[in-house]
């Protein structure tokens, strides 16, 4: 990456094991698009919400040479559960995005009109 990881723990303690993770999974979307230049990765833990509700939240902020990739997802058990379900959005996301600068997607053709029948034909 051009610019460095930014993490942010929002409700969590300092811990080493879980940036550990985070860094591991960013440098890994590199071999999806190689030239990102920003990522931010955010965890959240909302403890007001205790029985219902989404408590673990992860957000993933890329930006890439003419975009932006935002990806954000919840999970009510395991942060680590809702740090991968955010990554492997991230990765899908970065890798269509690669795939249509690199002209890989098949665009679509104008839809040809519908044929009429004729106004006076006899339906079969």
């Amino acid at each position: 990456m051009q610019i460095p990881l930014q993490i942010s723990l929002h409700g969590f303690s300092r811990s080493g094991s879980l940036r550990d993770a985070i860094r591991a999974r960013a440098v890994k979307l590199e071999r999806y698009h190689d030239r990102i230049t920003s990522c931010r990765v955010v965890l959240a833990f909302d403890s007001r919400r205790k029985r219902r509700g989404k408590q673990f939240r992860a957000r993933i902020d890329l930006t890439v040479p003419g975009g932006e990739i935002a990806v954000t997802r919840e999970h009510d058990e395991d942060v680590r559960l809702a740090l991968r379900a955010a990554f492997d959005a991230a990765r899908r996301k970065l890798g269509d995005y690669a795939r249509a600068r690199r002209g890989d997607v098949k665009r679509r053709s104008p839809a040809a009109a519908p044929r009429r029948a004729a106004a006076g034909a006899a339906a079969p």
